[in-house]
């Protein structure tokens, strides 16, 4: 027996341990990103942010800029534009100097520059408010300064939109129609700069075009638009601050327009704000009056506004941590690069903790000049891959599933209520098409609910169902839903939190596959089950990979956890009818396939399929996310089985991008192979930026690549069954670790392990250490 693979069990608990003697934060200003050179472009950018917010900051030629991105600004074509490009100068300009330096300070979530040129010296921080949307430059010198500010904009004029810059929007390869990225509107208003992009009402915009193909206008009226007469931008001001005039230039592959402030006489500190706003409303002028609102309220919280913003910060850190070898840093390691790198893409999601809507897969806040990430992708820096306002659920579920272990349940929340806003939508799918109950949740779908109109196909046949997306990858792909219902039910074990407005919404998700599997099965013959009693589920679809299939493995494991955890609430959740009912559908779930490989048992993909179209692994689904297999649960031996032996597991195998191997690697305690692939994941990005990886199958930076990355570390630290917790079930005994991370049942655990040893375990409340099981692989 290889003694690599041997579980120790250490305890339940280790009464004698220590209280925990290692502090929590004197190791994450290690994790600090400094530079000490000037950057050339903005793909080598820092992100900075907060509340909804995002930045990305460099300083280049001894000027300082940044793009400002904030959550939820779709324009009519359903692109998420940014904000503008801020630009700063300061004369005499201390960044030509002889020092230089910018670093990103994780522990109050903000940038500082310093530079000296000839004995004068300054600092810039640039932070972002948390609890309101304003952007603060605060500039300090050791002599008088003055300092020039611009807002740049690359949609002063109307843009063209053709070919792959498609892929910005929803209209992707398949416009119906030319496609413009309409001009914002954007002028001097006394000493300060106001900028704005209105979504226009004169030509149908995206949620008018796919209502039509899709044909659901007669039920247009009763649908949730979140498009028509969405406005964003904002205000940039300063008290020391005057226009000084327009000015035209080129930056990577864009033209724009700057708009001048500058200051009035030299000082040695100088404030900058930039405050944004963004609102569905009848008119610009209704949209103005809420900036000024939005104004004057900041004005009003100014004089604690940074100490609110710190203190979140703070707050945010020692909710959880994972630190790995943190008494001997060594930069170079692929290990340490993993434990410091889950803090940083960890502050990047921190930074869209209150938005409207949920942190994009592809670029979050932090997307730049696309040439940067393929030089053949010469756009506007409002370009990002696989759309803006699109909802790729088997992508973004990466991005907030590593949330519930982290403890991040109040950034969990735009997710859940961006599936809540989309509810009626697909209720009224399946009502309109098939004359049933239920929510239909098509994958790639429109932020309103509504499938991709290029995805959904233009070219369908006449007597195609319109319900189905007519496209090879993602026909009859519709349980990806599932996996927000369980984190939904995961945030009630977890942390308490009281979920009822999220019941209805899971509820309708269950009812589609009950009604619509056994309407199905009405439609071929007599008989709405098969012989069994189970429902049948065909045409299914395993992923994206296995079509066409037959009781695909992933959505039955789905079903089955989904009901089962949601029978598992508390009385006052569900009423004895309601109990009833996903009884009855969860005695109806069929089993689980299996297959042969030599004399190796593995969990089947589906009973049957027609063909493969991807390359993803839903067999081991029912390890992660649905958890049916794991460390210490039955039939862990043919889980593994399916890891190390299914043909087409193995093949598919990688750590790039959305791929979720890691994940299941530590979740069968398979301790090397968990470890090789999360370090892959999770060491240094190549970009100057260590945590903007990608951009793998979508963009960069690639938020599915850190998202697995953070829950793959997270289940080699910690895992839970039921009431117990096992603590390093595929950790590597001989690699230092210290942790805090969150179990059901409002529950910490903070371990630290030093050469080989448990030196130290917090479990809090102090009743569930009973439930702790040691793990520990033998070296």
């Amino acid at each position: 027996m290889n003694k690599k693979n041997v579980f120790l069990i250490t305890g339940i608990f280790i009464a004698n341990l220590l209280p925990l003697v290692l502090p929590a934060q004197p190791v994450l200003p290690t994790y600090n990103i400094s530079w000490n050179s000037q950057s050339k472009h903005a793909g080598e950018s820092m992100p900075c942010g907060g509340g909804d917010i995002g930045l990305n900051v460099w300083v280049e030629k001894g000027e300082l800029y940044f793009y400002m991105a904030k959550s939820g600004c779709f324009d009519e074509n359903n692109a998420l534009l940014k904000q503008g490009r801020i630009r700063v100068k300061l004369t005499p300009n201390v960044f030509d100097g002889e020092y230089f330096k910018q670093e990103l300070k994780l522990e109050e979530g903000y940038i500082q520059i310093d530079g000296r040129h000839n004995n004068q010296a300054a600092s810039i921080k640039v932070w972002v408010d948390v609890f309101r949307p304003v952007i603060h430059v605060d500039v300090t010198g050791n002599t008088a300064l003055k300092a020039e500010v611009a807002y740049e904009s690359w949609r002063y004029t109307d843009r063209k939109s053709t070919g792959k810059a498609n892929n910005a929007n929803s209209y992707k390869w398949a416009p119906p129609a030319p496609v413009i990225t309409n001009k914002d509107n954007i002028g001097f208003d006394g000493n300060t700069v106001l900028f704005y992009h209105r979504n226009r009402s004169d030509a149908p915009n995206i949620f008018d075009v796919t209502v039509k193909q899709q044909g659901l206008d007669a039920v247009k009226d009763q649908l949730y638009n979140p498009i028509a007469g969405l406005t964003f931008g904002g205000i940039m001001q300063g008290s020391n601050l005057q226009p000084a005039g327009t000015y035209t230039g080129t930056y990577m592959d864009s033209d724009f327009t700057g708009w001048k402030l500058e200051s009035k006489k030299a000082a040695r500190n100088h404030q900058v704000s930039i405050i944004l706003h963004s609102a569905q409303t009848a008119t610009a002028e209704a949209w103005r009056n809420g900036l000024q609102q939005v104004i004057a309220n900041a004005g009003k919280q100014a004089a604690t506004a940074w100490q609110q913003t710190r203190l979140w910060w703070k707050q945010y850190w020692q909710r959880s941590f994972i630190y790995i070898q943190p008494n001997k840093a060594d930069t170079g390691s692929a290990l340490w690069q993993t434990g410091r790198n889950y803090q940083l893409f960890r502050y990047m999601l921190g930074c869209n903790a209150f938005g409207n809507n949920p942190t994009k897969f592809n670029g979050g806040l932090f997307t730049y000049d696309p040439a940067l990430t393929d030089t053949s992708l010469r756009f506007t820096p409002d370009f990002r891959n696989w759309g803006g306002g699109i909802h790729t659920a088997q992508n973004q579920r990466l991005v907030y599933f590593p949330m519930l272990k982290s403890g991040d349940y109040d950034i969990m929340k735009p997710q859940f209520d961006f599936y809540l806003r989309i509810l009626r939508n697909a209720e009224l799918r399946s009502k309109v098409y098939w004359g049933h109950p239920g929510a239909c949740f098509a994958e790639q779908l429109e932020n309103f609910g509504l499938p991709n109109s290029a995805e959904y196909g233009w070219k369908r046949p006449a007597d195609f169902d319109k319900g189905i997306e007519y496209n090879a990858w993602l026909e009859y792909e519709w349980d990806t839903v599932l996996e927000f219902c369980l984190m939904m039910l995961e945030t009630e074990r977890y942390n308490g939190n009281n979920i009822q407005e999220y019941i209805p919404f899971i509820e309708s998700c269950l009812r589609f596959f009950n009604e619509h599997y056994q309407y199905l099965a009405g439609k071929r013959g007599r008989k709405t089950l098969d012989g069994n009693g189970d429902l049948v589920i065909f045409p299914g679809s395993a992923a994206e990979t296995y079509k066409m299939a037959y009781n695909p493995s992933s959505t039955v494991a789905g079903l089955h956890t989904v009901l089962t955890r949601l029978l598992e609430l508390p009385p006052s959740y569900l009423n004895d009818s309601a109990r009833n009912e996903w009884k009855l559908m969860l005695s109806r779930i069929p089993p689980i396939s299996f297959r042969q490989f030599g004399n190796y048992t593995t969990i089947a993909p589906a009973r049957l399929w027609e063909r493969i179209n991807n390359t993803e692994c839903p067999q081991l689904y029912p390890v992660f996310p649905w958890g049916m297999y794991g460390v210490g649960k039955p039939g862990l031996d043919t889980a593994i089985n399916t890891f190390k032996h299914d043909t087409d597991a193995i093949k598919f195998r990688s750590h790039v991008g959305w791929k979720q191997d890691n994940i299941f690697a530590a979740r069968l305690g398979l301790t090397e192979e968990a470890l090789q692939l999360t370090t892959q994941k999770l060491k240094n990005s190549g970009r100057r930026f260590p945590a903007f990886w990608g951009p793998g199958y979508d963009w960069t930076p690639d938020h599915n690549w850190g998202g697995s990355g953070m829950i793959g570390l997270q289940e080699m630290l910690l895992q839970t069954d039921g009431k117990k917790i096992l603590l390093f079930p595929a950790w590597p005994s001989n690699e230092d670790v210290h942790f805090k991370l969150h179990a059901p049942y409002n529950t910490t655990v903070e371990a630290s392990l030093v050469n080989g040893k448990l030196q130290s375990l917090t479990v809090t409340p102090a009743a569930r250490k009973q439930d702790v099981i040691v793990l520990l692989k033998a070296e």
